[in-house]
């Protein structure tokens, strides 16, 4: 009976919360027919949009995919002064508030920041530029991948690299042919996580935007944009895609967890 009562609790906070909400985007984006939806990417600013989010997830992702695994072979593998700091300051940006981060890059390169007049004078723009929403977002979101990897190799131990080692296997041969199959699953999860939170950001990039339609908003800030100036179909239509792709990733990442928990039976 309290199982029940706990599950009961459970779905209907979920619903509540979660299912409810979504559900009213997607029936408010689709209000007008599936003509309507589509006509509602044709504008230029959207377009605009989609494109610099994902321009942005592309160059964020393998960037913080190789950090995180230099970072979590640094610690996992070795012990060397200074290890406990380095993974406090991996966990910072999970701590720190979003929009701090963003403020932090407007102090260091806008105009009126610590390198702000070298960067005029060479004719160079990061805030309220497509660099500035990069350097943003890649701040909140480089723990994913490490944070997932450092309890896997650490788990794992550095037995079969030792014995590839011995047996006169190389640096790279040893990391490509048996650190990298070891782990290949809980990279693709970190990696996964690590795409959800760079298409999704808002808080970082919206201090660093400037808000400059067709320029600098990303989808989460178009969505913003289309809301505030009443273009209802226009807006619900640009969160319902991002709900879309935030339910791919959730599926991709259920499908990850099965098959770790298979590979690891």
């Amino acid at each position: 009976m309290t199982r029940i009562l706990l599950i009961i609790v459970s779905l209907l906070f979920l619903g509540a919360l979660l299912f409810a909400p979504l559900a009213m985007v997607f029936i408010s984006a689709f209000e007008h027919g599936l003509g309507a939806w589509f006509a509602s990417f044709t504008d230029s600013d959207t377009g605009a949009a989609i494109r610099l989010t994902l321009l942005t997830a592309a160059i964020v992702v393998p960037v913080n995919t190789l950090f995180g695994i230099c970072a979590a072979w640094c610690i996992a593998k070795f012990e060397f002064p200074g290890k406990s700091m380095l993974i406090t300051l991996i966990d910072l940006p999970m701590a720190v508030s979003p929009v701090v981060s963003g403020l932090i890059y407007v102090l260091l390169f806008g105009a009126q920041g610590w390198f702000g007049a070298w960067l005029q004078e060479h004719d160079i723009s990061i805030i309220f530029a497509v660099p500035g929403i990069v350097l943003a977002t890649m701040f909140v979101t480089f723990p994913y991948v490490a944070r997932e990897l450092i309890p896997l190799m650490q788990q794992l131990g550095n037995d079969e690299e030792e014995a590839a080692i011995t047996l006169g296997a190389g640096g790279w041969f040893t990391f490509f042919h048996v650190t990298l199959p070891r782990i290949r699953w809980g990279l693709l999860y970190g990696v996964i996580l690590c795409n959800a939170r760079a298409m999704g950001e808002f808080g970082a990039v919206s201090v660093v935007s400037g808000h400059i339609r067709g320029l600098t908003n990303t989808m989460p800030l178009h969505i913003e944009a289309l809301y505030q100036d009443y273009q209802m179909s226009g807006a619900f239509a640009v969160a319902s895609l991002l709900s879309l792709l935030a339910v791919l990733t959730l599926i991709i990442k259920t499908l990850l967890e099965w098959r770790m928990g298979v590979h690891h039976r």
